[in-house]
C-alpha cells in the first residue's frame, strides 16, 4: 500500500517539513504533485518526477528530482515551486492569523503532466501550513501615512 506523509502535520510556513512516499516498487516511476486553492479561490500547483530507490521510497531531502517544475534535491522544492494555474497571479496570504494554507500532496503511477480529474492518486495527504504561532497578537497600525500591523508573541 502506497503512502504519502508530511511531517509534522501541522506547521509554520517558514519551517522545513520532512516529505516521504513508501509502499512504491523498487525504481518506480511516480509523481508528486502539491497544490492548494488561496483565498480567492486560485490553484497553485508544483509537480515533480521520481523514481524510487531500492526500498521503494522517495524522498525529496535525500532523492533528486528527475523533472517537473524542478530538478535536482530541494526538500522544500514542493512548497517553494508552487505556480499559479492563472498566469500573472501571486500567491499571497491575507488572513495570516485565521486560518493556514492547506497544501494537499498527492502521488501519482509514472509521469503525471496534466490536470486529468480520471487520475486517482495512488496515495495523497494534507499539510497545514499556518503564517502566525498560536496565540500571536496582532496590533493594527496606522500612524499618518504609515499602515501595517504588529505581531507579539504571547
Amino acid at each position: 500500500m502506497v503512502e504519502v506523509t508530511v511531517t509534522p502535520q501541522s506547521s509554520l510556513a517558514d519551517r522545513p517539513v520532512q516529505i516521504r512516499v513508501r509502499g512504491l516498487s523498487p525504481s518506480q516511476l511516480v509523481t508528486l504533485r502539491a497544490w492548494l486553492k488561496d483565498e480567492q479561490g486560485e490553484c497553485f500547483q508544483s509537480r515533480v518526477f521520481f523514481r524510487a530507490d531500492g526500498a521503494g521510497e522517495v524522498d525529496p531531502a535525500l532523492h533528486a528530482a528527475l523533472g517537473g517544475s524542478y530538478s535536482g534535491v530541494w526538500p522544500m522544492g514542493l512548497f517553494w515551486f508552487l505556480q499559479p494555474d492563472t498566469l500573472f497571479r501571486r500567491l499571497v496570504k491575507r488572513d495570516v492569523a485565521g486560518s493556514p494554507f492547506r497544501v494537499r500532496l498527492e502521488v501519482f503511477d509514472g509521469l503525471c503532466l496534466g490536470a486529468d480529474p480520471r487520475e486517482q492518486p495512488l496515495a495523497s495527504c494534507e499539510a497545514e501550513r499556518w503564517y502566525v504561532s498560536p496565540g500571536m497578537q496582532r496590533v493594527p497600525i496606522r500612524e499618518g501615512r504609515v499602515r501595517g500591523a504588529l505581531f507579539l508573541p504571547p
